[in-house]
């Protein structure tokens, strides 16, 4: 039964990763012959300090957005949880971020971030003309605050759905025996939300390996103000298409895969999500 999904995944999945991988073992400009390259594209990659300073933009990109995304989205999806029809409807709005492409919302922040007769103009809102996008401090945490403004709507949708999978009869009881909303949301609502937590936060810290084109359109391309938002998929990008160095580019792409793959077993297995014990045993 299996067999036609494992079909897809080798054929979309793992064959191009292998011969992204082999590509990483010789040299090309994109158009030319393919010249085997032994381990020269490596020890470039892993001995310029470049890969390395985007590697720790990436980390920063990703351990932000996951400190940033994670409460907004747990609280919004508590606000979603219970039925009502005016939830139900900021539901939706809370939604729509999601449904647009990345191109459109770098743009459209693009914009409205531009000093000169972006938000900044607006009469109360002069403290924003300032160019966040242009200043190597602020450059990255204004990144940050658009991919959160994307995506927390997602990680919001997840634990909507995991608040509406547990049990009433579990406040009930709480509530009989004296238990405060705080105490409820403490030992009810965390605990039983903890796989969800799990799958958001893989997905949220895996997901960071991939910014690339809402942080391509914000910064034009280049990563910039210098480098100031070059994390490794957009030094990848880069190094590929604009250096037109295809064997170099894939090493970087294939120690982007090993970080994912390893960041994705170490949340599992550190979570004990794979064993995926009941929650409500003894009950």
């Amino acid at each position: 039964m299996a067999a036609p999904a494992l079909l897809i995944f080798g054929l979309f999945g793992f064959v191009p990763l292998a011969g992204v991988v082999v590509l990483s073992f010789t040299e090309w400009d994109g158009l030319g012959a393919i010249r085997a390259a032994g381990l020269t594209n490596w020890s470039g990659v892993l001995g310029d300090p470049a890969t390395w300073d985007a590697l720790w933009l990436t980390v920063k990109v990703m351990a932000i957005s996951w400190l940033v995304q994670t409460p907004i989205a747990l609280a919004l999806g508590v606000f979603q949880a219970p039925s009502g029809r005016w939830r139900a409807f900021f539901s939706v709005l809370f939604f729509l971020p999601l449904l647009l492409s990345a191109v459109a919302v770098g743009l459209t922040w693009q914009a409205l971030l531009d000093p000169s007769f972006g938000i900044g103009a607006t009469p109360g809102l002069h403290w924003l003309a300032r160019p966040l996008l242009g200043s190597p401090d602020l450059a990255l945490y204004t990144v940050v605050f658009v991919i959160a403004w994307q995506f927390v709507p997602f990680h919001a949708l997840l634990y909507q759905a995991g608040l509406r999978q547990i049990p009433v009869s579990l406040y009930e009881a709480a509530a009989i025996d004296g238990a405060g909303p705080v105490t409820r949301f403490l030992r009810i609502t965390l605990p039983q939300l903890k796989y969800t937590l799990v799958t958001s936060s893989t997905l949220m810290l895996v997901g960071s390996l991939t910014y690339f084109d809402l942080i391509f359109v914000l910064s034009g391309g280049t990563g910039g103000p210098g480098t100031a938002t070059r994390v490794l998929p957009l030094a990848m990008y880069i190094t590929g298409f604009q250096a037109h160095d295809m064997g170099r580019a894939s090493a970087v792409a294939t120690v982007l895969v090993l970080i994912g793959l390893g960041l994705s077993l170490l949340t599992t297995r550190l979570s004990g999500f794979t064993r995926m014990d009941s929650q409500q045993e003894g009950m």
